[in-house]
C-alpha cells in the first residue's frame, strides 16, 4: 500500500509540477461561474447589444435554480470534458515516449499499482475539479436565482463524477495502449461523442448507455429523482469502468512484456 501512495503521489506531484492542479480548476470555476451569471443577466446583455427593432418587446423568462444547475452541468460537457481529456492524454504514453516508465518498473513495482495509481490521480484531479467549478456555480446560482434542493445538487453532481470517471478510465485505457498523444485525445473523444450522440438517436435501446448518466444527473437536479433505468445505467458504467481498468493493465503488461 505504501508503494502505491508513493506513486500516487508522484502522480500528483507531477500535476503540479506541471500547473495542471491550478489552470483546470481555474477553467472549471470559470465555467461554472459564467452560467448562472449569464443566464441572470442575459435580458440586460440583449438590450445592451441593440439587436432588437425599436418597439419590439423579447421577453425572456428568468431560469429557476435547478435549471441553471443543469445548464452548467451542460457546459462541462462541452468544455470541461475537452479540458480533462488534453490535460491527461499523457497519463501514460508520456512516460512510454521517455521511458522513464521502465526505471519504474525495473523496481518491486507491479503494472497494476503503476496503473491503478495514475488511474486514482486523474479520477481524483477530474473529480475535484469538477466539483469545484460546480460549488462555484451552485454558490452564484443561490445567490441570484434563489434556493434548489441541496440534496438533489449534490446527488446529481455524484451521478455526473461517474460518467467523468468512465471518461478518465477511457483515457487511461488508450494511453496505456498507444504512445500517439494526439491519438489518445482523437480516440476518447471521439468515443465519447459517439456514444453520447448513439445513446441520444437510439434512447430506446441505449438505456443502459453510461452517456445517459448525464441525462440522469439532470433529471436528478430538477425533480430529485433519475429518468427511467436509472440504476441500470449506474451498474453498467461502473462494470465498464472495472471492465476497462482490468484490460488496461493486462493489455499493458502484455505489449511491455513483448516488447
Amino acid at each position: 500500500m505504501r508503494q502505491w501512495l508513493l506513486l500516487f503521489s508522484k502522480e500528483q506531484k507531477e500535476m503540479l509540477r506541471n500547473y495542471k492542479w491550478i489552470w483546470v480548476p481555474l477553467v472549471f470555476i470559470i465555467l461554472g461561474m459564467t452560467q448562472p451569471i449569464t443566464s441572470y443577466y442575459l435580458p440586460e446583455i440583449l438590450e445592451n447589444l441593440g439587436g432588437l427593432p425599436e418597439g419590439a418587446v423579447f421577453e425572456i423568462p428568468v431560469p429557476t435554480a435547478s435549471e441553471v444547475l443543469v445548464g452548467t452541468l451542460g457546459q462541462f460537457s462541452q468544455i470541461g470534458i475537452l479540458i480533462l481529456v488534453l490535460a491527461t492524454m499523457g497519463i501514460v504514453a508520456s512516460e512510454r515516449i521517455s521511458g522513464s516508465f521502465v526505471m519504474i518498473l525495473v523496481k518491486p513495482v507491479s503494472y497494476t499499482a503503476y496503473l491503478t495509481a495514475k488511474w486514482a490521480s486523474i479520477v481524483a484531479f477530474a473529480v475535484s475539479s469538477f466539483l469545484l467549478g460546480y460549488l462555484f456555480s451552485a454558490y452564484y446560482t443561490y445567490i441570484l436565482m434563489g434556493e434548489f434542493v441541496v440534496r438533489d445538487m449534490l446527488l446529481g453532481a455524484v451521478v455526473y463524477s461517474l460518467w467523468l470517471i468512465f471518461i478518465m478510465t477511457l483515457v487511461l485505457f488508450f494511453s496505456s495502449i498507444m504512445k500517439s498523444i494526439g491519438a489518445i485525445a482523437f480516440l476518447t473523444l471521439g468515443t465519447t461523442m459517439v456514444l453520447s450522440v448513439i445513446t441520444s438517436l437510439l434512447m430506446k435501446y441505449m438505456y443502459w448507455s453510461p452517456a445517459r448518466l448525464s441525462t440522469h444527473s439532470n433529471a436528478i437536479i430538477t425533480s430529485g429523482n433519475g429518468s427511467e433505468y436509472f440504476w441500470v445505467s449506474l451498474v453498467v458504467t461502473v462494470g465498464f469502468i472495472v471492465a476497462l481498468l482490468l484490460l488496461s493493465i493486462q493489455l499493458f503488461k502484455k505489449k511491455e512484456l513483448v516488447s
